[in-house]
């Protein structure tokens, strides 16, 4: 039997239709793992109005969300737009297959069903950092624009836009991977280290993919801008923008080019992309078609029981 649950709480258990419905067996022992470990209302909503009526009466118990990412961003979407998501601590059994169960690995949940119960019973909570746009719209582990952008493993970074738009952010020769010191530049001061520049590493890798084999896709017209410094305009077509949340910044990857031309990498506070209408994919949904969308970095939006290091 696992502990009790270690913040002494209940739990609101928000079971998912669709993990009901494409893997009973997982949804079934995640509940069991939690209902042994805590004391646990079990919510079966039928759909996204029923889960909003059991966030507003949870009162005082943790939620626990078992589905996929769609499952936890509905949540997350509802508590940021009743603007409770920074003190409402949240749990997750991811249930599904990749790639929709994708944002868990960036977030750094466990993707089997008994080690992710076992996190949200025996686990702490860690404040996580976000993007949030100007429609009241959330994104966890990253994005990139145009939707269509085909991923390929990033290269060396070719540096800021201006010393007041950002920081540069090191190659990966140049940071842990390569083994030579941390990240350069006066803004850097988020260390490779940390959980949230992990997180932020790992949604740019799964942004990117791992392989370099596959060609970029044909250029599209993006006017792109952090923190009010332009790095690339319309007379430039841009083959693919990468942005997630590092910490209380948004990491920003700029492919202007060819496989020959290095990508731009900063740090910023605001992110707008605008251009004719466009489509991005957002933790690995594509929305849109949108001429402008702008995205603030929020650090330490909300709390993730996560597995202990």
């Amino acid at each position: 039997m696992s502990a009790p649950d270690p913040s002494g709480a209940q739990l609101l258990v928000v079971i998912d239709p669709v993990a009901r419905r494409v893997d009973g067996e997982s949804t079934r022992i995640a509940r069991d793992v939690l209902c042994a470990g805590a004391v646990a209302k079990i919510c079966l909503p039928g759909g996204p109005e029923e889960v909003a009526r059991a966030v507003a009466r949870r009162g005082r118990r943790r939620i626990v969300v078992i589905g996929d990412d769609r499952a936890l961003l509905r949540v997350v979407g509802l508590l940021h737009r009743r603007r409770e998501l920074a003190d409402a601590p949240l749990a997750w059994v991811p249930v599904g297959a990749l790639p929709a169960v994708s944002v868990a690995r960036v977030l750094g949940v466990p993707l089997g069903t008994v080690a992710a119960a076992r996190a949200v019973l025996d686990g702490a909570e860690r404040r996580l950092g976000l993007l949030a746009d100007e429609s009241d719209g959330v994104v966890l582990g990253g994005l990139w624009a145009p939707a269509g952008a085909v991923r390929r493993a990033p290269g060396p970074p070719r540096g800021p836009a201006s010393p007041q738009a950002a920081a540069a952010v090191p190659a990966p020769g140049g940071g842990p991977e390569g083994g030579h010191g941390g990240p350069s530049g006066p803004g850097s001061h988020q260390a490779w280290w940390t959980p949230a520049a992990r997180t932020a590493r790992t949604a740019l890798t799964l942004l990117s993919g791992p392989s370099g084999r596959h060609p970029l896709p044909s250029a599209t017209r993006l006017r792109v801008e952090a923190d009010g410094e332009l790095l690339a305009d319309l007379d430039r077509p841009v083959a693919r923008v990468a942005v997630t949340a590092a910490g209380g910044l948004a990491e920003v990857v700029v492919h202007t080019g060819g496989p020959a031309d290095a990508p731009l990498r900063v740090l910023a506070h605001t992110v707008t992309v605008s251009g004719p209408d466009f489509r991005y994919r957002a933790d690995n949904r594509v929305r849109g078609p949108v001429r402008t969308r702008t995205w603030t970095a929020v650090g330490d939006a909300w709390g993730l029981t996560l597995p202990r290091e």
